[in-house]
């Protein structure tokens, strides 16, 4: 939730991804487990299903999802619980398949908090690909302090890219305005609300590398997950 002043008091909470869960059982069914198939065809029927409306507001997802999906997937875990009290004490891949759901469940059902959040971190993964590519070349940053930074700079480019950024211009335009910007107000310059915040800006203020700059009136206050819908 959003204060007066526009700060952002909000939890952490982590989102389970159903491709991981997918996965395991299909290792496990690829060592020829009837459970395990089971398992993927009601995996894939969520998908499928929630596939129909992935194109609504986020509103109206969490309505469809709550009505027509939320049974799948309670029917889902009640069949996760029954076989993994079976197979809890036999080791192999199906165990590690049903006690992976078994114990990310609540992570799993996040999903159905927002109509925003999506059932994998796909895109999440894909943003890190880069990270992991050169990890090599950026084994060595100096000390403990440039590592945090670095990985500071990797979120705001991923996150710039992730909202349709250009993150060598949203960089430029956030080392130009930050010493300017109130500290009560930093969330406004994060990418999710940058093009808001960017277009209230003097163009040509902006665009001059050093001099004064204007900071405008606060955005106006409104629900997190509506100002996610208007900036895109």
């Amino acid at each position: 939730m959003y204060t007066p002043t526009g700060r952002c008091r909000c939890s952490r909470q982590e989102a389970g991804c159903w491709v991981h869960a997918r996965r395991k059982f299909w290792e496990a069914a690829a060592n020829k487990s009837a459970v395990a198939r089971e398992g993927l065809a009601r995996i894939g029927r969520i998908f499928a299903l929630d596939a129909t409306w992935k194109r609504k507001p986020p509103a109206e997802i969490k309505r469809l999802r709550d009505a027509h999906l939320r049974p799948h997937v309670d029917a889902f875990f009640d069949w996760v619980d029954t076989g993994h009290d079976k197979v809890r004490n036999v080791r192999g891949s199906l165990r590690s398949a049903l006690g992976y759901a078994y114990r990310q469940k609540d992570a799993l059902m996040r999903f159905f908090e927002n109509g925003r959040l999506v059932l994998d971190n796909n895109r999440s993964e894909r943003a890190l690909r880069s990270v992991a590519v050169g990890r090599k070349a950026w084994l060595f940053v100096g000390s403990d302090d440039h590592a945090e930074s670095t990985s500071h700079l990797f979120t705001l480019v991923a996150s710039a890219k992730l909202h349709g950024l250009d993150p060598e211009a949203y960089l430029r335009d956030l080392i130009r305005v930050l010493p300017h910007w109130p500290r009560d107000r930093y969330l406004e310059l994060a990418p999710l609300f940058w093009k808001q915040t960017r277009a209230r800006l003097h163009p040509d203020e902006l665009a001059a590398e050093i001099g004064p700059l204007t900071v405008p009136a606060p955005l106006p206050t409104r629900d997190p997950a509506e100002q996610q819908t208007t900036a895109g």
